[in-house]
């Protein structure tokens, strides 16, 4: 009886795994003794992994949260003693400095940030409009200029937006701290709302150098370099501190108006030829010649190259490879061929002559 009752308990306890087993999806015990298990292949999972291409400024190569989609605009800034410190040269994605009549005029480029005010502005020259062509039809911001230059800029594909043009809607106004006419302002946030219907942003204007990109050995060491310009001798010297080229003018430190130091990732030094219209003096833009840009500390030389003013200057080392620049902000020099100097690092700057 007890051996009868014991061997139904087994059998009930076998059923039972049995059927749990058949809920579960396993196999039965005769499936796994007299059946071998049927060839399984089992797809091995892949993992696609989307790198989303960061968004840069095409005039910093710096990255930002969207595309800039508005135009570039390009303010004529006054450098006469009078006109010191000036508003907007540190928030300026690119700075021109070109030779006037004994002295220097910034074309300061903006796309990325604003400037509210910008100036002091002054008058446009017939060597801007192959200087900025290549911006794509930027805004521009001036004071006028005589018969000649005005219907050359308006005849360009700059947008006029001058003071006799925008007035008011752009912001004008003089700067009652300052004497005529070196205290006219305008604000950059209502040039903007000035481009035409289809305005669009400028292309890149130089290469830069990606984060993990070696600096090719074409470059050297450099403590800065000394420029004679008209009329103003120009010091950039790279802070190691700051990781920045700092400028001076006439021996002291540039600052704006808020007291911070005129500075720069990049200075390129375009070595130019000028001719003249009247008084003025009118760089050319468009051929070739030497070139330098100083970057992360280095020195490269080389040439620049421009078969078009609708083109962006090419720049190409000794060695031929492009020059890449370190994403942020440039001034560019538009220098007179054998005007300037670079100097090694720990060399006082004081040590020697401009050229």
């Amino acid at each position: 009886m007890f051996l009868a009752q014991r061997r139904l308990a087994i059998a009930s306890g076998l059923l039972a795994v049995l059927v749990m087993s058949a809920c579960g999806g396993g196999a039965s015990t005769s499936e796994v003794s007299d059946t071998a298990a049927p060839d399984t292949t089992v797809a091995a999972s892949t993992t696609t992994t989307t790198t989303i291409p960061a968004i840069l400024a095409p005039l910093t190569g710096l990255p930002v949260s969207a595309l800039i989609t508005r135009p570039a605009l390009v303010a004529k800034i006054d450098n006469h003693p009078k006109a010191r410190p000036q508003w907007g040269l540190n928030q300026a994605d690119i700075v021109f400095e070109e030779n006037v009549e004994m002295l220097t005029r910034f074309a300061a480029v903006f796309h990325t940030n604003d400037s509210d005010p910008v100036g002091p502005i002054r008058s446009g020259r017939k060597q801007d409009v192959d200087l900025l062509e290549s911006l794509n039809a930027p805004l521009f911001a001036w004071s006028g200029g005589n018969v000649e230059v005005t219907t050359l800029i308006r005849a360009s594909t700059m947008i006029d937006l001058s003071y006799s043009t925008a007035n008011k809607e752009g912001g004008y106004r003089r700067e009652s701290s300052r004497s005529a006419p070196h205290n006219l302002l305008a604000d950059t946030s209502k040039l903007w709302t000035l481009a035409p219907e289809g305005a669009a942003p400028p292309p890149a204007q130089f290469v830069y150098r990606a984060a993990d990109e070696v600096i090719p050995a074409t470059a050297r060491e450099t403590g800065g370099v000394k420029l004679t310009m008209d009329g103003v001798r120009v010091l950039w010297e790279w802070s190691s501190d700051f990781s920045r080229f700092l400028r001076s003018q006439e021996d002291k430190p540039h600052v704006d108006v808020d007291d911070v130091r005129v500075n720069a990732a990049n200075v390129v030094v375009l070595y130019v030829q000028y001719s003249k219209s009247g008084y003025s003096p009118v760089a050319k833009t468009i051929g070739s010649g030497e070139a330098w840009v100083l970057t992360a500390g280095k020195l490269f030389q080389g040439t620049w190259e421009r078969a078009e003013a609708a083109k962006p200057f090419v720049l190409k080392d000794t060695a031929g490879n492009v020059m890449k620049l370190t994403p942020g902000n440039t001034w560019v020099e538009l220098t007179r061929v054998g005007k300037g100097v670079s100097y090694l690092p720990g060399t006082p700057p004081g040590s020697f002559q401009y050229p």
